[in-house]
């Protein structure tokens, strides 16, 4: 499935006293429970213009290759999408009101009336049909593309009717569509702009509550009020909505704290969140996320290769030093890859899966006995982390210092941020290379979403791991929500027991807003529903 293999570029975070390597004192100590929010208080009124800060100047607001964060912050209140993915994690309709799965192959989407694009001009299934229709085509290169692998075709069934078949049954597809890779751009505009759908000269056309107006390269893409927007819960309080693209960490934070910027979502602590934590002009929320730090796994020889090898590494760490020093008490260490977010359905089963993994704190005696089983061996393991930056040094002290506590040799390798990206998609960039650090995260409430990276030839798939391969397959093609969850919890043993990438912490999101504007969501679903709308005076 398309991921966020987002290298985190920029991020120059602070010591916050030593490195995690040298906090002995805070080996096993359970980290202090994190208030997750999914909302902020509501605003009294709207305001003529909030100004808002992206971590970064997107890339482009064509939805097929919004795969990042700033173009989804960006794109999530202007392009909606057949689905909704609410603040609290849950799927609902969208442009969509009704979806229907008549038999394991065809998903058919009957599209709401009276819905209009800001030109005007009303939402019909042509419109629809034709956005998703780019998918399929390998020259336009979607980002989204592992959603679509299943899909045969995309007909307008009817006025407002909208039939895909697929080539085999998949739960998967029909959950994306509450994502960016389910949202709609007019096709009469998709004719006309051809190559310039999303550029700052053509922008797009869309049926959210906030419209494109103006996107000056290098400072700041301008949103207004659709004034004319169907859903009359969700209309845009404020009229204006300024997004700024201060990429330097300082700078974003002195602009925060002054006032210039009325807010920001951070994905990585900043190194000036301490600062943001103690401005008496502004606050920072926490809010739930499907967002996790891990360490990928990409030996297919050496001593990394060996599972015995990674899990005594992994039983001997101590991810509260990560959630305390590294991420400055914003993460919560995780024994799985997927945690209580996720459990879109069958809670029940996932949580109780859950709890029979091997606890996220260390045992230190169990990580020497496997050890000692696998043998000892003089060549190091390579861990690749990204120059510049403070989060992947830290993380990576600490790894380094557990494996020599353990007498495994760790080698850290730093690798540029310019070509950090490349360990993603260049299997000779990997070369050498163990295992590497990253964000990452499932775009669904659906574990099965993190889990499919493990199928047998997958792009993401670093180190070939094969052994939930059938699973997988038998997962995506279940329909009955508990017969998934069987599967699904299986799939996750056998990868969190083989350690095929680590688990190391939970990230939530981090919000900041000064006091003068409150309404932003904070959680997670940001990326994909319409975090904005509610914006306006405190």
């Amino acid at each position: 499935m398309i991921r966020r293999t987002v290298p985190v570029i920029g991020l120059v975070l602070a010591l916050a006293a030593c490195s995690a390597a040298q906090q002995p004192s805070e080996q096993g100590k359970p980290p202090a429970k994190l208030d997750l929010r999914t909302s902020t208080a509501a605003a009294s009124k709207g305001l003529d213009k909030v100004t808002w800060n992206l971590p970064y100047e997107p890339q482009t607001l064509d939805p097929i290759r919004s795969f990042n964060y700033a173009e989804n912050t960006a794109l999530a209140n202007m392009c909606e999408s057949l689905l909704r993915l609410t603040p609290d994690f849950k799927i609902k309709p969208g442009l969509a009101e009704k979806a229907e799965n008549p038999d394991p192959t065809t998903w058919v989407y009957t599209l709401r009336k009276g819905v209009k694009f800001w030109n005007g001009d009303p939402l019909t299934a042509e419109d629809a049909a034709a956005s998703l229709r780019r998918h399929l085509d390998p020259a336009l290169g979607t980002w989204w593309g592992d959603y679509f692998h299943t899909v045969k075709s995309v007909k307008a069934t009817g006025p407002m009717q909208v039939t895909v078949k697929l080539k085999q049954a998949d739960v998967l597809f029909n959950q994306a569509m509450a994502t960016a890779a389910g949202a709609v751009v007019q096709k009469k505009f998709l004719d006309k702009a051809g190559k310039g759908i999303g550029t700052p000269s053509d922008g797009v056309m869309c049926t959210g509550p906030f419209e494109f107006k103006s996107w000056q390269s290098g400072d700041s893409m301008t949103l207004v009020r659709n004034e004319a927007y169907w859903d009359k819960s969700l209309k845009a309080k404020s009229r204006s909505l300024k997004l700024r693209f201060i990429a330097d960490e300082t700078t974003a934070v002195n602009a925060l704290r002054s006032g210039e910027v009325d807010g920001q979502f951070f994905y990585l602590p900043p190194a000036g969140l301490g600062q943001l934590k103690k401005s008496t002009s502004g606050s920072v929320t926490l809010g739930r996320s499907l967002t996790f730090w891990t360490l990928l796994g990409s030996a297919e020889s050496g001593p990394y290769a060996d599972p015995k090898v990674r899990r005594a590494l992994s039983l001997a760490l101590d991810r509260a030093a990560i959630s305390k020093v590294v991420f400055q008490d914003t993460a919560a260490p995780q024994r799985a890859l997927t945690g209580s977010d996720y459990w879109g359905y069958a809670r029940d089963t996932f949580k109780k899966a859950h709890g029979a993994l091997p606890p996220e704190t260390p045992d230190q005696a169990e990580a020497e006995r496997l050890l000692a089983e696998a043998g000892k061996t003089e060549k190091p393991v390579v861990i690749g982390i990204q120059g510049s930056s403070a989060v992947h040094e830290q993380t990576a002290n600490l790894l380094k210092a557990t494996g020599e506590a353990l007498g495994l040799p760790i080698e850290i390798k730093v690798i540029p941020v310019e070509q950090y990206g490349n360990l993603y998609s260049d299997p000779k960039a990997r070369k050498g290379v163990d295992a590497f650090l990253s964000t990452w995260y499932g775009n669904v409430p659906d574990p099965l979403d993190v889990y499919t990276v493990f199928l047998k030839g997958g792009r993401t798939n670093f180190s070939d791991y094969k052994a939930v391969d059938a699973d997988i397959e038998k997962a995506r093609a279940e329909a009955d929500p508990a017969a998934r969850a069987k599967l699904v919890t299986g799939i996750q043993s056998k990868v969190t027991r083989d350690v095929t990438w680590m688990p190391l912490n939970n990230l939530p999101v981090i919000l900041y807003m000064n006091d003068r504007v409150t309404g932003a969501v904070p959680s997670f679903p940001y990326l994909y529903y319409p975090w904005a709308a509610g914006l306006g005076a405190r």
